[in-house]
Order: C-alpha cells, then sequence, then structure tokens
C-alpha cells in the first residue's frame, strides 16, 4: 500500500494546537475587561471558550500515531493552515464586540495585526473599549512570535527565502524532518522575547507612560507591528525618553533573534562578526544622517530633536514596526522617496521585521560587485562571502529567485489596486507597505492617516499580500503549483 503524500492528521493536530495557544492568549484580555469596565467580558469569554472549544475538538479529531513525523509537505500545510486558523479565530473578539464595521474591516485589522503589519482603518481607537485595544496589540505580540519560530525553526527545513543563511547558527531543523531541537531553539527564543517585553513595558511604565499605554506598546514593539493606543501613534507622546526607549527595543526586535540569544551569553563578537548586523548599524547610521538635516529644515526644530526624530522614523521602517512621531511625508519629496525605498528593506532575517531583509540585500550587491571580476576571470571560482564563510550557489539561486518574485508580487499588488481604482501613488505604496508589512506608505496612507477610505475590495487584496509577505512568499504560493500535490 502507498503511503499517503500528506498526513492530513499530522497537520491539523499541530494547527489544533496553535488555535489553543491562541485562545489560551485571548483569555488574558479579559481580566483588562473586568478592570475598565468596558462592557467586553462576556464577549472575551465567549470568544476565548469557542477558539479553545475549536481547537480541543480539532486535536481529539486527529490524534496522531507515536511516529508521525512533519515532512516538507505537512510544514508548509502546517504554516498555511496554522496562519489561517489563528486569523479566523482571532476575529471572533472583533466580530461579536461589534466594534468594526462590517466583515471585511474585521478581517483586514486581524491579518494586520497577525502579520505585523500595523495598517488599521480604526479612525477612533481613543474610544475604542481597553480590552479591544489590548487584544489588538495582543495579535501583533502572536504573530511576531509565531515568525521568529518559523523563520528560525521551520523555514529553513522548507528552504524557504535563503532562511538557510542562518540555519547554521541556530540548533534547528536536518533534512527532511523537524528535529527534535526545535522545541529548546523554541523555548530560549520565547524567554528572550518575552523578558524584552517585559522589560520594555517596565521601562515604558518608569518614564510615566500608564502602565496600559506601556504593555500594549512593549506587545506592538518587540513584534515590530506598530499598532498604538492612540490615533496619533507615539507623536501623542512628547517625552524624549519615551521615544528613545522605543527606538532602543525596534532596534533589538529587528536584530536576527539568534544573535539576540548568543548577546544573552554575553558572546557580544557574535554581533561584530556578523556582516547582516554591521550593514544593519551602517544603514540605520547612514539614513539618519541624511534624512535628519530634512527635519531640521522642514520642521525648524533643534538639532537634538531633528536627530530623534529622523532616527525615530528611520528605525521605525527599516524594522518594518510604522510607528510614527511624525508625518515623512510632510519633509518634502525625497524624503519620501527615501521612505519609500525603506519599504522594501526590512531588518534583519530571524527578527519579526517583514521585508526583504538586510542579508538578503547585502548578498545581492556583494554578488553584484562580484559579477565584474567574474567578466575579467571566467575561469574563476569566486563565492560571495558572508559572515566570513562562501555561500553556495544554490543560496544566490533561491536569493535571486525570492527577489524577482517578491518584485512580481509587488507589481502585481499594485496593479489590482489600481485596477480597484486607487491612484498611482497609493496604489503602489499600499502595495509594497502590505507586501513588507510596514502599515504606514506615502500618499493618502501616510503615517498621518488609517485605511479606512480605501474600497472593501482592496482591503482584501491588501490582506492577501500581507499574509502573503508575512510567510515569505513561496510559503504559500507552492500551494498554488501543481508541483505540491504531485507526488513525483
Amino acid at each position: 500500500m502507498a503511503k499517503k503524500l500528506i498526513n492530513k492528521s499530522v497537520v491539523l493536530n499541530v494547527v489544533g494546537t496553535l488555535i489553543i495557544i491562541t485562545g489560551v492568549l485571548m483569555a488574558l484580555a479579559i481580566p483588562f475587561s473586568f478592570y475598565y469596565n468596558d462592557g467586553m467580558q462576556g464577549v472575551f469569554i465567549q470568544s476565548t471558550l469557542i477558539t479553545i472549544a475549536i481547537g480541543l475538538l480539532t486535536k481529539y479529531l486527529t490524534r496522531k500515531k507515536k511516529n508521525d513525523e512533519v515532512k516538507k509537505r505537512e510544514g508548509y500545510l502546517i504554516v498555511a493552515f496554522g496562519w489561517t486558523g489563528m486569523i479566523i479565530c482571532s476575529a471572533i473578539p472583533y466580530l461579536l464586540s461589534g466594534a468594526f464595521d462590517g466583515i471585511t474591516n474585521v478581517f483586514f485589522e486581524t491579518v494586520s495585526g497577525l502579520t505585523t503589519t500595523g495598517s488599521s482603518i480604526l479612525n477612533n481607537i481613543e474610544q475604542m473599549p481597553e480590552s479591544i485595544l489590548f487584544w489588538r496589540s495582543m495579535t501583533q505580540w502572536i504573530g511576531g512570535m509565531g515568525i521568529i519560530v518559523l523563520t528560525i525553526a521551520i523555514l529553513p527545513l522548507l528552504g524557504v527565502g535563503g532562511m538557510e543563511l542562518f540555519a547554521s547558527e541556530a540548533p534547528g531543523p536536518t533534512k527532511d524532518k523537524i528535529h527534535p531541537r526545535i522545541k529548546e531553539t523554541a523555548k530560549r527564543l520565547w524567554l528572550i522575547y518575552v523578558s524584552l517585553t517585559l522589560l520594555q513595558t517596565t521601562l515604558l511604565w518608569v518614564a510615566d507612560m500608564s502602565f496600559f499605554d506601556a504593555l500594549n506598546h512593549a506587545l506592538t514593539t518587540m513584534s515590530t507591528g506598530g499598532f498604538s493606543t492612540k490615533q496619533a501613534s507615539i507623536a501623542h507622546f512628547t517625552s524624549p525618553m519615551i521615544q528613545y526607549i522605543i527606538i532602543l527595543f525596534m532596534f533589538l526586535a529587528g536584530t536576527n533573534f539568534t544573535l539576540l540569544y548568543f548577546g544573552s551569553k554575553l558572546k557580544f563578537k557574535k554581533f561584530w562578526n556578523n556582516d547582516e548586523f554591521n550593514w544593519y548599524v551602517m544603514a540605520v547610521i547612514l539614513l539618519t544622517f541624511v534624512v535628519t538635516p530634512l527635519v531640521y529644515f522642514s520642521l525648524n526644530t533643534g538639532v537634538e530633536e531633528s536627530i530623534r526624530t529622523a532616527l525615530f522614523q528611520v528605525v521605525s521602517i527599516i524594522t518594518t514596526t510604522g510607528y510614527a512621531s511624525a508625518n515623512y511625508t510632510e519633509w518634502g519629496a525625497f524624503a519620501s522617496f527615501i521612505f519609500f525605498l525603506l519599504l522594501f528593506s526590512g531588518a534583519s532575517a530571524g527578527s519579526t521585521s517583514g521585508g526583504m531583509k538586510i542579508v538578503r540585500i547585502t548578498l545581492l550587491i556583494k554578488n553584484g560587485f562580484l559579477e565584474f571580476k567574474r567578466r575579467l576571470h571566467p575561469s574563476a571560482i569566486i563565492p560571495v562571502q558572508l559572515n566570513g564563510n562562501g555561500v553556495s550557489p544554490k543560496i544566490i539561486y533561491n536569493l535571486l529567485a525570492f527577489v524577482f518574485f517578491y518584485l512580481f508580487v509587488f507589481v502585481s499588488g499594485s496593479i489590482a489596486l489600481t485596477f480597484i481604482g486607487l491612484d498611482f501613488k497609493d496604489a503602489i505604496s499600499a502595495s509594497i507597505t502590505a507586501v513588507s508589512n510596514v502599515g504606514p506608505g506615502i500618499g493618502s496612507i501616510n503615517p498621518g492617516a488609517s485605511f479606512a477610505h480605501l474600497p472593501n475590495e482592496a482591503k482584501w487584496v491588501l490582506s492577501f499580500l500581507m499574509i502573503l509577505g508575512r510567510l515569505e512568499l513561496f510559503t504559500i504560493a507552492i500551494l498554488f503549483t501543481p508541483y505540491f500535490w504531485r507526488r513525483n
């Protein structure tokens, strides 16, 4: 008897576990609802029970055998269906609360949360129930940690998007089955993620932010999500200390979590020997240096405030957090162009940030320059170097395929949005900010605006682009190919 191509029971069993975890974390909103007496107690109790029940039922109906293994096909389906299940269940409180206008807005806000994009349809954030705001922030925190575990532990197994680049540094998968040490890796990453979240909460609280605001902003900073409890985002808080704390933790959230683990072991040499981290630091410094004069002459602020404002926006966009302490589209066309290009970037691989990732851009640049050398010496084998080691041609081919597909999705999304009726600037901006999971863009979706005014059709397109971008493109796209469903 031929072995099944896909073990559906294994896939659904893992998905059930993810849904249960979502339900347990959803329950954390209940105490906030009681404390603030916002009328959402029943909503969150019902939502929690429904979500956990769905997860338990799924696990019960798909009890797996002891020797069942998660292989490549199951891995892809777990990522795709796990994310789908979490999105559906995370939307339940929004649906039951009636706080959002229509299913489209509910779906958009939920997807934006779990993919840590941070695009919002809300124009009345301060009037929303506190427990809804907390759950909104929590969806981003859940999504952020999910991505860390995926990119370090699972995606290298699937060979997605060149993630093999740092797989050697992180204990994880080998060959065609998920290695037991993934559990160990995930635990370490969870610990770092939770610890940094608690530390930022404490620091923001000490810096005179309310505990509720401090917790919510810590949740959405570490996930590079960007949801805020204020309509004006971080511009609401004028304290330089608060802004510097958020800058620091945005930067840390955009750093490869494997490096942060080594940092917790005081192995700081790993940072200086890491090419991607060095490029990350240099990009932040250089771009801040370029943008600061634009801020200074546009806003007529002091030197320190100009540097801080420029640094905040650069770190926010490069890490794809999407917070705003100012509207960069008001600093002239050149500033808008710089930030538009930054929408493509992203920070480090193995972080919670979206975008292409700096490691890919670094390798593209290095490979481009080496191509001149290869032209002069056609017989020579000249590999691209990363962290002092040669990068295999296979990874370079994967990288080029990823970049091509990334740009293809961006262009296709832009075309679809213009067809729906968005003007050119809004279409290209919305498309790339969705694919890169940034949040704000340029045009009518600048940092000072919401996505509420966009047509419903555009919101569905952007939701799909957010999911596609968050899951490294190939993870979802491969499910739509005939090769995935063939035995050979």
